[in-house]
């Protein structure tokens, strides 16, 4: 366990840059393709019955559903990152039902919460034989995804077949499939800068006070090496973290069996690939505080460093700039009202 990186990162043993061995699955990743042929080789080598992770609903593709994948051309067909809510805990009871161990993927909140889940509940805790998560910097809303398909020309989401964020290429195009009014098939796309750089507008509040976008509760977390630029058509890498023993032994077992290729190796590629998460950090101290000054609902976290990164990381400037920031938002989204929950429209329809 890497000591100088916990504080900031969580339990770190091991860090590695790596892709998929097969070809298929590391275009089709959205970086590299690790998650993926790690998952693959559970199924193919360790005895696992099936991933549980999260795939485009194949009615409102838009939108996101939990599948537990069973073979590898279902885990093929649900590559490449979904920046829209999901939800992959609420397929845990899919899991009970298997005889054999499940790979669970999710976000870093997702295996937070199966981690918890896990200790409560030793039959699920024997069920799930390994957790990866992914990086993730906040789940933008489905209204995002609407406004941008509006932004790229779709007026009526109910014409859309796939939309695809990133993937197939590093990091990948967002591209969305539509028939127009005449009755054709049209496919638009935008880079990853210009989607995400509108998508993440809409990140939901909670995000904003989440202090783990790196998997910190898994065994394996993967990312992207953002550490250096990305040369044009170059193929796909991932940042591989191991957080457990059990995680390390997977990876290297799975290299071993030519699931993975490993390149290498360097703890230090984890903080200089996300520079601006230990700001990111510093600034739930004073968001935490301005909640629960103005009534608002506040997480209870155990076990993490929050002030001493404010108080290092970030520039007087930053620091006014989160107060303000808080404040604001603290009346522009109501977050010290109780707000009631309607149920929309998609999924009214699914309840039919």
């Amino acid at each position: 366990m890497k000591k100088e990186l916990m504080a900031g990162w969580g339990p770190v043993i091991e860090v590695w840059e790596g892709y998929a061995c097969d070809p298929s699955i590391r275009k089709s990743g959205s970086s590299g393709g690790a998650a993926t042929a790690l998952a693959d080789f559970t199924l193919a080598k360790k005895g696992f019955s099936g991933v549980l992770h999260t795939n485009a609903r194949k009615d409102v593709p838009y939108l996101n559903e939990t599948v537990l994948s069973k073979t590898r051309d279902e885990l093929i067909s649900a590559t490449g990152s979904r920046y829209a809510p999901a939800s992959p805990c609420d397929g845990l009871e899919l899991v009970m039902d298997e005889k054999q161990p499940i790979t669970f993927i999710g976000k870093p909140c997702d295996v937070a919460a199966v981690r918890k889940a896990m200790k409560s509940n030793s039959e699920l805790a024997r069920k799930i034989g390994l957790t990866i998560a992914f990086f993730c910097a906040g789940t933008p809303s489905t209204k995002g995804t609407l406004e941008l398909l509006k932004k790229a020309g779709v007026q009526d989401p109910s014409t859309v077949h796939s939309v695809r964020y990133r993937g197939n290429g590093w990091p990948g195009m967002w591209t969305v499939q539509y028939s127009t009014a005449a009755g054709e098939d049209e496919s638009t796309e935008m880079t990853y800068a210009e989607s995400w750089g509108f998508l993440q507008k809409y990140r939901q509040w909670r995000c904003y006070i989440c202090p783990d976008h790196t998997g910190e509760f898994a065994d394996i977390s993967v990312g992207d090496p953002w550490y250096r630029d990305v040369e044009e058509g170059e193929p796909g890498k991932s940042l591989i973290v191991a957080r457990t023993e059990k995680g390390r032994d997977f990876i290297l077992e799975a290299e071993k069996s030519g699931f993975l290729i490993l390149e290498k190796r360097d703890t230090t590629l984890l903080p200089k690939s996300q520079p601006n998460l230990l700001g990111s950090r510093g600034n739930i101290w004073p968001r935490l505080i301005i909640l629960r000054l103005f009534g608002a609902a506040v997480p209870k976290y155990v076990g993490f460093t929050f002030f001493r990164f404010w108080r290092d990381e970030l520039t007087w400037t930053e620091k006014r700039q989160s107060i303000i920031g808080t404040i604001v938002r603290v009346f522009k989204k109501r977050l010290n009202k109780r707000i009631d929950i309607k149920r929309t429209a998609h999924l009214e329809d699914r309840q039919d």
